[in-house]
C-alpha cells in the first residue's frame, strides 16, 4: 500500500520543506519510488486545478471540490505505482478549512469523507511542533523583512478564529490551528508521528527522528 506521508507544523519556518526535501532524498536511496509533492504545486498539479479554480475566482474552496480532487489524486497516486507520496503541507486541509472559517463539527464531518476517499493508500502526519513566534520570526529572517507583515496581513483577511490583527494574535490563531489540527488527526485514526521541540533541533537530528517515527509505516529502509 503506498504511503502518504504529510507534513505539517506549529508554524511557518518550523522547517516543514527541509523535512520533506530530506525525507524524499532517504526514501530514494532506500530505493524506493517516491513523489515529492512540494507545497506550491497544489496550484499547478493537474488533480488540483479545480481547487486552484476555484480559489483564484472565490478566494475559497467548496468542501465537495477538496473531496473529489483528492479522490482524483489517490487514483494517480495507485495509477503511478509509487511507494510513498511526500506532502508539504497537503492534506488534511485542516489550516484551510479553519482560514474558510469552518468550525470543529464541520471539519470533523469533513475528515470522516476524507478517510473514505483516502482507503486505498495509508495516510501519516508528521507534525514539527515548537514555538510558533520563534518559528515565525526564523521565517522572517529567511524571507525577508516584509514577509512577516504579509504574513500577518494574509491571516488578518480570512475568517479565522481567534481573528488575527498583529503578530501576537496570529500566534494565538497558530496554537488554535495547531490543537485542532493534531486533535483531528488523533481521533480519524491516521499514522501521527510528532516532533517535538522541532525548531530546537538540527535539521538533520531532526530527519533522524522522523526516520525511526516512520518505520512501523514503512519497514526499515537504511539510515542515511
Amino acid at each position: 500500500m503506498t504511503v502518504l506521508i504529510t507534513v505539517w507544523g506549529a508554524s511557518p519556518g518550523v522547517g516543514k520543506s527541509t523535512l520533506c526535501a530530506g525525507l524524499s532524498r532517504w526514501l530514494a536511496d532506500a530505493g524506493l519510488r517516491v513523489d515529492h509533492f512540494r507545497e506550491e504545486e497544489i496550484l499547478t498539479r493537474p488533480q488540483f486545478a479545480p481547487v486552484a479554480e476555484e480559489f483564484k475566482a472565490t478566494g475559497a474552496v467548496d468542501l465537495g471540490t477538496l473531496i473529489s480532487t483528492t479522490a482524483e489524486f489517490v487514483d494517480s497516486v495507485l495509477a503511478t505505482g509509487d511507494d510513498v507520496v511526500i506532502a508539504d503541507a497537503l492534506m488534511p486541509f485542516v489550516p484551510t478549512l479553519l482560514a474558510m472559517g469552518h468550525g470543529e463539527e464541520t471539519i470533523d464531518a469533513f475528515m470522516t469523507d476524507l478517510a473514505e476517499v483516502l482507503a486505498p493508500i495509508c495516510p501519516v502526519m508528521v507534525f514539527l511542533d515548537g514555538n510558533a513566534e520563534a518559528a515565525l520570526s526564523r521565517a522572517a529572517r529567511r524571507e525577508g523583512a516584509q514577509w512577516l507583515d504579509w504574513y500577518v496581513e494574509k491571516l488578518a483577511r480570512y475568517e479565522v478564529s481567534p481573528p488575527v490583527a498583529d503578530v501576537a494574535s496570529a500566534v494565538n490563531y497558530l496554537l488554535r490551528e495547531r490543537a485542532v489540527t493534531l486533535d483531528t488527526v488523533g481521533r480519524k485514526n491516521w499514522g501521527l508521528v510528532v516532533i517535538e521541540p522541532a525548531d530546537g533541533l538540527p535539521p538533520d537530528d531532526v530527519l533522524r527522528v522522523a526516520q525511526r517515527g516512520l518505520r512501523p509505516w514503512l519497514g526499515r529502509p537504511r539510515p542515511t
